[in-house]
């Protein structure tokens, strides 16, 4: 015999009015969750047909949500036509009919064209052409301020960025540079070889790279590495509200984190393309000693003659401008960086592949407007 805490469910298939239900006991959490009844109160109300069955719930000693819950399920969330419910049953019904209606709107799909989607790329394009052609402006304000009263311009930061864009690259840009230039002999060796041309190794590896190879390996070693950290320093102030700081005591973004990265790598990457020209010489160096015999004293004696100085200015005024390049549009996407972290990773992302882009495309323009000079 059940207890009287269980819930029951009793079928009389011989009714006067048709088959009937009877439930009973207690139709609570508690008592639902007590062994397999869940289980078998659930087997049983499947097997029922709502709508052909009159149902009689007022011998129920207490009900909670769930239970009606189950009901209601049971019913195909609608009420049956026959039924019969004690007086403090109605309001869990009730409810559940309501519920039942609610229907949330559903969102309005567009569908985007090639056409929108070009609209929308373009709009996105001139937006940050707009930005950057305005952070360059203030950058030529700032510079300005800061020639009139050199004094208390911000000489420490320019400091710091020299030391962490220019001499923490060392290492990379030697290593990189060397290997570059060991390949490249290597190669062209290969070549020269077959057809008597030895000699003119000199020329190759000092036009290639002290013109060409050079500061765009630098630049591009730059971009991803210290572009990304000036992204991501700016994304980090964004996110911990240190921007917002700085603007409500006064304090200029242009002047102390823009301008002093730009100066610093300004200033660092011509000194960084000569150090990765000497590395990537060296490594061309001693693969001309292993792969052609050619000594080291001859092709330090020849390398004067083979590339003519302006090359080298034209090396050095890259370094310059692919500086200011990768710093000015690194502060552009890190000032535009939104205080999440999902923003902070797109946007160093970006930034970094943005920075190598530019540097190419300013690579391409450097050889057209001095495609008549150093030759």
């Amino acid at each position: 015999m059940p207890t009287a805490q269980e819930p029951t469910l009793t079928l009389n298939p011989g009714a006067a009015n048709g088959p009937s239900v009877a439930a009973g006991g207690t139709w609570q959490v508690h008592a639902l969750a007590q062994g397999k009844a869940m289980a078998t109160i659930t087997g049983l109300l499947k097997s029922l047909k709502a709508d052909k069955v009159s149902w009689d719930l007022s011998a129920i000693d207490s009900m909670d949500h769930i239970g009606a819950q189950l009901f209601w399920n049971a019913w195909g969330k609608t009420r049956p036509p026959d039924l019969q419910l004690a007086p403090g049953q109605e309001e869990f019904f009730n409810r559940l009919e309501t519920t039942g209606k609610l229907e949330l709107p559903r969102p309005r799909q567009q569908r985007l064209t090639w056409v929108m989607k070009l609209g929308f790329a373009m709009l996105l394009f001139f937006e940050h052409m707009t930005g950057f052609i305005t952070l360059i402006g203030q950058l030529t304000l700032d510079l300005w301020r800061f020639v009139r009263a050199p004094q208390r311009g911000p000489w420490k930061e320019i400091s710091a960025n020299i030391f962490h864009a220019g001499f923490q690259a060392l290492g990379i840009t030697a290593l990189v540079g060397f290997l570059i230039g060991v390949v490249l002999s290597f190669l062209s060796a290969q070549q020269l070889r077959a057809f008597g041309g030895d000699i003119y190794l000199v020329n190759l590896l000092g036009m290639s790279i002290i013109r060409e190879l050079g500061p765009l390996l630098a630049a591009i070693l730059v971009a991803g590495r210290s572009g990304s950290s000036i992204t991501a320093q700016l994304g980090v102030m964004r996110v911990t509200e240190e921007l917002d700081a700085m603007l409500v005591m006064g304090i200029s973004h242009g002047f102390r984190l823009v301008m002093p990265k730009v100066l610093a790598l300004a200033i660092s990457m011509p000194l960084l393309v000569i150090w990765t020209d000497s590395m990537a010489l060296i490594g061309g160096m001693l693969s001309a000693q292993v792969e052609l015999g050619l000594s080291p004293q001859y092709f330090i004696s020849k390398l004067p003659d083979a590339v003519p100085l302006a090359n080298y200015m034209i090396g050095l005024g890259k370094g310059v401008v692919f500086g200011m390049l990768i710093a000015l549009v690194s502060c552009h996407f890190g000032l535009r960086i939104k205080p999440n972290t999902e923003s902070l990773g797109r946007g160093t992302t970006t930034s970094v592949v943005t920075a190598i882009t530019v540097v190419i495309l300013a690579d391409a323009v450097f050889a057209i407007l001095f495609n008549g000079v150093g030759f």
